[in-house]
């Protein structure tokens, strides 16, 4: 089984998480470094409204609890690119590890990135979205 270390400072979320639910499938291991750098695309109030009203549609002590920090928020879209509910896709979804910044021991420089090619100025980093949304790291 091969390991790769994804750097996703300034990559697009939704396209970094294609990308990797497509490797996760063919039995890599995948670490992605930096998941508060990620950007999403589009106008920050219409992203801040999806993200609160997902939260909003739950029952607080029930669920479905949906993830505050951005390295949580990262690993749920790889998720929901992934065949979840069967075998295969369990143990894909096993097989990837997201970390806020740079963990120690961790060599930087043999990290592959994904930069954005947006052609908007209009988008938000996955950190400034977490914050808004009530997480602490």
């Amino acid at each position: 089984m091969t390991t790769s270390l994804i750097n996703a400072d300034g990559a697009v979320m939704g396209r970094l998480a294609s990308l990797v639910a497509q490797r996760l499938l063919k039995g890599e291991e995948i670490t992605i470094i930096n998941a508060e750098k990620a950007i999403i695309t589009g106008n920050k109030d219409f992203i801040l409204g999806k993200f609160e009203d997902r939260r909003r549609r739950r029952n607080p002590r029930k669920g479905p609890h949906q993830p505050r920090m951005p390295d949580r928020l990262l690993r749920r879209s790889v998720r929901g690119m992934l065949p979840y509910q069967t075998p295969h896709g369990r143990v894909a979804y096993k097989n990837l590890k997201v970390f806020i910044s740079v963990p120690t021991g961790v060599d930087v420089s043999r990290a592959e990135t994904y930069p954005a090619r947006i052609g908007t100025d209009k988008f938000m980093q996955l950190g400034e979205l977490a914050k808004l949304l009530g997480a602490r790291f």
